[in-house]
């Protein structure tokens, strides 16, 4: 047996002793949870009807019971009766202690959410850090997609969190999407499809409700939602070709929400300007009564400007339910909201049935994850489960697997450093701030200094001036090995994941010289598209620290490339490219 399928079959032996039992939330209702949903119904004012389909956000630090924000939190739960929290960050312990005190004053269990998109580590601190899901679909595995989706449920559920918003479903066919692009498994539609409902059934599986985003299909644009209302013109034969299938898939294999997306799709909703999120033709003409989906609908946040800009939260929030939408993600006023939507339903506006069907659905979720019969996290369980090292193994694993050697015409790998070889190591970013994962290139650095002394080190960024560029390039002549690392990140309201003009001429001047030259992306793969002279071109598809030493050591040869791309470079590779090596 090969030495990969032997460390996989140690790790699934341990993995699978050392779960304890847990629910399968993807399973019907009991005849006495039916009750319970029935009953907790029936007997709910309207005001604690209509504030279940609000969830807004919060930081989970401590806050002192007399602070201005736990005041605020208080006042959601107790006054407006918010259906639930979503949690942004933070540490495991303080999540589940701040948690346990707000279920404490809810009179009905709270549904907390979050986006553990890199798996919990992304978010919260000591928890796994997996890789996201272009680097599952570098890998093509639907085990490890079920894995990432079991260790996101063991650990969410541990810290408190019911809901991961993921996975993201949008096929990523634009090369210039700054909002999905490594967020999403990939462009093939066949590969997001199946990696997606793999990872739903581990995490479903497992105690947690997987949410499929963003419908239906944020992937072929290049404008963020964030920052405005993309406009996707194809018709309904492209839709059905490529956005459609993956929500399909994931209906399919039980999926138990599904997030909407702030884009407006003029071939489905003829109203001008009006976003998915609030289109009844589409929410509930395409997703409820076509596709069959019966579970929740989440709105998208409603505080991002594709909404925000073009509606008021009153005007946002009687659209979204009146198109179908169960939640309203982060309204951008809490009271306006509410009272916005009480005032509809008691004029008439909004049939009462029409809320009440929204409800049962949350109610039927709160049931199904055992939150009315214990609500509360035990925080003793917690240093136990949370970033064990059997999930950090499996977490190791697959970004290793993930690592693509797209080109090496020079034959320069492994690479074999000699004691006297001067190393320029260049470090390029995208942007000098943001990266909430500690500096970039700091992980690699250290690896490399522990194997190989003689190291000049150089970072630039978008401010880096053309003078210095110049220095660079005399710097770089005058060493042996040039290992260039480039970082373009992938998030929210930050537009754009290009490199500047200095620096993409600096990678091509590189690209000259007759030396060992291995240039390694961190984040969105599609630069080559714009330096196409780089001889040797290898993608990770993310940028934290494991990322950065996975592709250290496959540099090296300590581990083999195994990636596959899971989406095409125009004009250069297509989708399934990829270079193997051995160790």
């Amino acid at each position: 047996m090969k030495r990969a399928g032997i460390i996989a079959l140690v790790l699934w032996l341990s993995f699978t002793t050392s779960v304890i039992a847990r629910q399968d939330v993807s399973r019907p209702l009991s005849p006495e949870d039916r009750a319970w949903v029935e009953e907790t119904l029936r007997e709910m004012t309207l005001e604690e009807k209509i504030g279940q389909m609000l969830i807004p956000a919060m930081s989970p630090v401590f806050m002192n019971r007399e602070s201005e924000e736990f005041r605020r939190i208080e006042r959601n739960i107790v006054d407006f009766h918010v259906g639930g929290y979503h949690a942004f960050g933070g540490d495991p312990v303080a999540l589940a202690a701040l948690l346990n005190r707000m279920q404490r004053l809810a009179k009905i269990p709270l549904l907390i959410t979050a986006d553990l998109e890199g798996g919990p580590g992304y978010q919260f601190r000591g928890a796994t850090r997996l890789p996201r899901a272009m680097a599952l679909g570098a890998t093509g595995s639907e085990e490890l997609a079920y894995r990432a989706g079991q260790i996101t449920a063991i650990e969410g559920r541990a810290m408190g969190i019911h809901v991961n918003f993921y996975p993201v479903l949008d096929v990523n066919n634009n090369p210039r999407n700054p909002i999905i692009n490594i967020r999403s498994f990939g462009e093939d539609v066949a590969l997001v499809s199946r990696l997606g409902q793999a990872y739903i059934r581990g995490a479903q599986e497992n105690g947690q409700l997987a949410t499929a985003k963003h419908f239906p299909g944020h992937g072929d644009t290049s404008q963020d939602s964030h920052l405005e209302l993309p406009v996707i013109t194809v018709g309904r034969d492209r839709l059905e070709q490529v956005e459609l299938p993956p929500f399909r898939a994931a209906i399919r294999a039980g999926v138990a929400a599904i997030m909407t997306a702030h884009i407006a799709l003029p071939h489905l909703e003829p109203e001008r300007g009006v976003p998915a999120t609030l289109s009844p033709a589409i929410l509930t003409g395409l997703l409820r009564r076509e596709l069959g989906f019966q579970g929740l609908i989440f709105t998208d946040a409603m505080e991002m400007r594709g909404i925000a800009d073009h509606f008021t939260p009153e005007e946002a929030t009687l659209r979204a339910v009146r198109a179908g939408a169960d939640v309203i993600l982060f309204p951008v006023d809490i009271e306006r909201s509410f009272t916005a939507l009480r005032r509809a339903v008691e004029r008439g506006e909004i049939p009462l049935e029409r809320i009440e069907a929204s409800v049962r659905r949350l109610l039927e979720a709160k049931a199904r994850l055992g939150l009315h019969r214990n609500r509360y996290v035990d925080l003793d369980r917690i240093e136990a489960i949370v970033g064990q090292h059997d999930h950090q193994q499996w977490a190791r694993m697959m970004i290793e697997r993930a690592i693509t050697l797209v080109r090496d015409e020079r034959r320069v790998l492994p690479l074999s450093l000699q004691e006297a070889q001067r190393v320029l190591l260049l470090t390029i970013l995208d942007a000098r701030e943001g990266w909430r994962e500690g500096p970039p290139g700091a992980a690699f650095r250290v690896e490399l200094l522990k194997r190989h002394q003689n190291v000049v080190e150089v970072t630039i960024d978008e401010r880096t001036s053309r003078e210095t560029i110049e220095v660079i390039k005399k710097l770089a002549s005058l060493c042996d090995v040039i290992l260039a690392n480039g970082f373009i990140r992938v998030a929210a309201y930050k537009g754009s994941i290009d490199l500047t003009e200095g620096q993409l001429d600096l990678l091509r001047f590189l690209s000259t010289l007759e030396k060992p030259f291995v240039f390694t992306l961190f984040g969105s793969p599609y630069a080559l598209s714009v330096v196409p002279e780089l001889p040797t071109y290898i993608l990770t598809y993310e940028y934290y620290p494991e990322a950065e030493r996975a592709a250290l050591r496959a540099i090296l040869g300590e581990i083999p490339f195994t990636g596959k791309l899971p989406i095409s470079l125009p004009g250069a590779y297509p989708i399934g490219h990829g270079l193997t090596t051995t160790r």
